[in-house]
């Protein structure tokens, strides 16, 4: 008998498919915010003492507490505590005659950013990185500074004595505290001085000539010093020296004694013993130059070459070595800086104001190892040299310095 095939039923396979998430970015709006712990300011200032001072004027863009916690006194204990001092550039620049402005203060750090001089790609013409070296301006409260002072660095203040103020030499004393950037007042001089030479000898500060008699000549007399720690003011006897040597125009710390320029006679004072001595002619000719600095008890100018005095020969020697460091010709103006033992030079192209169109100008700054393999030579050695800062034409240098901070 015939019997019909049942029919088999297929069974039916059901498959899930996941739903794969969208890539899609959730809008900022959509999404909850998500709350981003501060940190405690003891911690910050922690982290912040081990940061190089070059880079704190970047940190301080980042909000205002960090703007707050880096101009503060704990940050600076911190770093003393750590070990973590560090010597930092101050450069002053004051536009020329007539009816000068108020000078413009720089201070130097390094950009976040690094890239090379000369396109992307390092290669044998181009393997020179730039250092990110540069000169950024710091705000200076008032009252403002006069100009025309006499400035001495100690620790990490810049002391001014005198200068003008509405055109009348003055006796006052302003300290700029280059940790916070602020100004406050110390005793005045007990005489109005312009353009004063201020010479830091043990935290002690000589403040010798700038002030001048009724006739409107200059006058020797007297010598004041400032004690920094005590901040009281104090003198030393001045010779009867022949008022025809003429005026003095530099001091220095040189090997012990305190050294001044008086004409064109250079007379050392022995603070041991309590007096002044003739050293001669010859350390005062290249003296002259106002680019002039004393490292490590040896006084340096600039005169065309960078050269430095010897005092057991009693002459002045150009410095050798300086491989890579470029000739700055004639019509450059150059200031020397002690930077913690080391040379800091700045220098720029001198443009006169009647140049070809003109407006800008551009300042650059070298870092100069010393090395003395003998006695009778000195060595520097180019650690670094870049452009760091353009400015108009009509501004010059008035003072270079360093602090320790």
């Amino acid at each position: 008998m015939y019997s019909p095939k049942r029919k088999r039923k297929r069974k039916t396979v059901t498959t899930t498919t996941t739903k794969k998430p969208s890539l899609k970015k959730k809008k900022l709006s959509d999404s909850p915010p998500t709350p981003i712990p501060s940190l405690p300011d003891d911690l910050l200032i922690s982290i912040f003492a081990r940061v190089s001072r070059v880079y704190y004027p970047t940190l301080s863009l980042v909000s205002k507490s960090f703007r707050s916690l880096i101009a503060s006194p704990e940050l600076y204990e911190t770093r003393s505590l750590l070990g973590r001092s560090e010597c930092c550039l101050y450069l002053c620049l004051q536009g020329r005659n007539p009816d000068p402005p108020n000078p413009l203060w720089f201070t130097h750090c390094l950009k976040p950013d690094r890239t090379l001089t000369k396109g992307t790609r390092k290669t044998k013409k181009t393997k020179k990185k730039s250092r990110g070296n540069i000169l950024i301006p710091i705000p200076v409260p008032n009252p403002p500074l006069s100009h025309w002072s006499g400035p001495a660095s100690v620790g990490s203040d810049i002391y001014f004595f005198g200068g003008y103020i509405e055109n009348v030499p003055s006796s006052r004393v302003l300290v700029l505290d280059c940790r916070s950037h602020t100004l406050r007042e110390a005793p005045s001089m007990q005489v109005e001085r312009l353009d004063p030479s201020a010479t830091v000898i043990d935290g002690n500060i000589y403040v010798a000539g700038g002030n001048q008699d009724d006739e409107g000549t200059e006058s020797l007399y007297p010598i004041e010093i400032f004690d920094s720690k005590t901040q009281i003011w104090d003198h030393i006897p001045v010779p009867n020296w022949e008022q025809n040597w003429g005026g003095l125009s530099i001091s220095a710390y040189i090997e012990g004694k305190f050294c001044l320029i008086i004409g064109s006679k250079v007379m050392a004072y022995d603070r041991e013993v309590g007096r002044w001595d003739f050293v001669g002619y010859q350390l005062g000719r290249s003296w002259f130059w106002p680019c002039n600095c004393t490292i490590d008890d040896v006084l340096y100018c600039y005169g065309g070459a960078i050269r430095w005095y010897d005092t057991n020969q009693s002459m002045w020697k150009n410095m050798k070595g300086l491989k890579g460091l470029p000739k700055f010709g004639k019509n450059v103006y150059v200031k020397l800086v002690d930077y913690g033992g080391k040379m800091a030079a700045f220098w720029d192209n001198r443009v006169p104001l009647t140049s070809s169109g003109d407006k800008y100008k551009t300042i650059w700054c070298a870092v100069i190892a010393l090395e003395r393999p003998n006695s009778e030579e000195i060595w520097g050695k180019v650690e670094w040299y870049e452009a760091v800062l353009t400015v108009p034409v009509s501004y010059e240098f008035e003072h270079a310095l360093a602090v320790t901070v």
